[in-house]
């Protein structure tokens, strides 16, 4: 019998590559979305027609206790979660509501049943780190409702780990991206650019600091790394990043590059753009993960950005300002 995969937030970046990942392993799966009507259709132009999509209330404890009973779910993926742009500051209530407490309801609704759960965790836990890389044992400082939000359910993971024995991890994702991420985010705000001044549809690209430096990698090897975890013989949580970081000027580089383009000549500082200094720089150490689950990253920096240009390129001359799934 085919094992089921109950996903939170299939439409997004991270659940398409999970459901298209599982789908092709023969699993069942479930997808949760805001709207399931265009979810469906942006999940079967990528060929993951078959997840069953469904609407819940993610403030309802009832409603998830009652999905999870429908479903039947094997292993359950969490990638619901609240974001207002950068600060991350706008509307604390609905963001810890959906980033904290829904994790609770879903651990509830699976005490003391078989079932598996994986949190997608978040890099802004380590908010203004004091140290550089970090790991697991990395002390948590978060300084946004967003970071404090997923510090919450991070650690009610680890309480339903010691108190009930539920098999539950928390993968901690560094910056993981792709051409299926949306256009709010640096990457593919650099990417689209490129793509548009290319094919003549814009002249520049203004940035704020082009110094930035993240820990970047693909959200198909970050999911991976979430399969692999509720594959392994006991539940931990893992910090799941590249290893190494890049600027924003590296990032143009490439992108600009790939469309035939100097970056220098197209790319614009505005200071007022610039984002308060972080602490130390965030770069994850993910030996945890390389160790016990065998993971790596298969897709590299270079090779991210560029398909990232390719889609954007094809999207624009296919006369569509929003890509295959932003």
């Amino acid at each position: 019998m085919a094992r089921t995969a109950l996903i939170f937030g299939i439409a997004g970046q991270d659940g398409s590559y999970l459901a298209e990942l599982l789908l092709g392993e023969g699993y069942r799966v479930v997808g949760t979305s805001r709207d399931p009507s265009s979810a469906r259709a942006r999940l079967g132009a990528i060929g993951c027609g078959a997840a069953e999509l469904t609407d819940v209330d993610l403030r309802s404890t009832a409603a998830i206790a009652a999905l999870v009973d429908r479903s039947c779910p094997d292993e359950i993926y969490n990638f619901a979660a609240f974001s207002t742009g950068l600060g991350m500051h706008d509307r604390p209530v609905e963001i810890a509501e959906i980033n904290g407490v829904l994790i609770a309801r879903v651990l509830d609704a699976i005490r003391g049943a078989p079932t598996r759960f994986c949190q997608a965790s978040s890099s802004e836990m380590f908010g203004i780190a004091r140290t550089s890389p970090q790991d697991e044992h990395t002390t948590f400082t978060p300084r946004s409702p967003y970071g404090a939000a997923k510090l919450l359910a991070h650690q009610l993971i680890g309480m339903a780990r010691q108190r009930d024995r539920t098999f539950a991890c928390s993968a901690i994702l560094f910056n993981h991206e792709s051409e299926r991420r949306p256009a709010a985010f640096v990457t593919r705000k650099i990417t689209r650019a490129a793509a548009a001044i290319a094919v003549g549809a814009a002249d520049e690209l203004v940035l704020g600091d082009l110094e930035a430096r993240r820990d970047w990698s693909h959200a198909a090897d970050a999911v991976r790394a979430m399969a692999l975890m509720l594959r392994a013989e006991q539940p931990d949580d893992y910090v799941v990043a590249s290893g190494e970081t890049h600027s924003v000027a590296e990032l143009c580089e490439i992108a600009f590059a790939h469309a035939g383009l100097h970056w220098k000549r197209h790319v614009r500082v505005d200071p007022a753009l610039r984002r308060s200094p972080d602490g130390a720089q965030l770069m994850g150490d993910a030996r945890r993960a390389r160790t016990r689950l065998g993971w790596a990253p298969r897709i590299g920096f270079q090779t991210m950005i560029k398909n990232m240009v390719d889609a954007d390129l094809l999207a624009l001359r296919a006369g569509t300002q929003e890509g295959k799934m932003a």
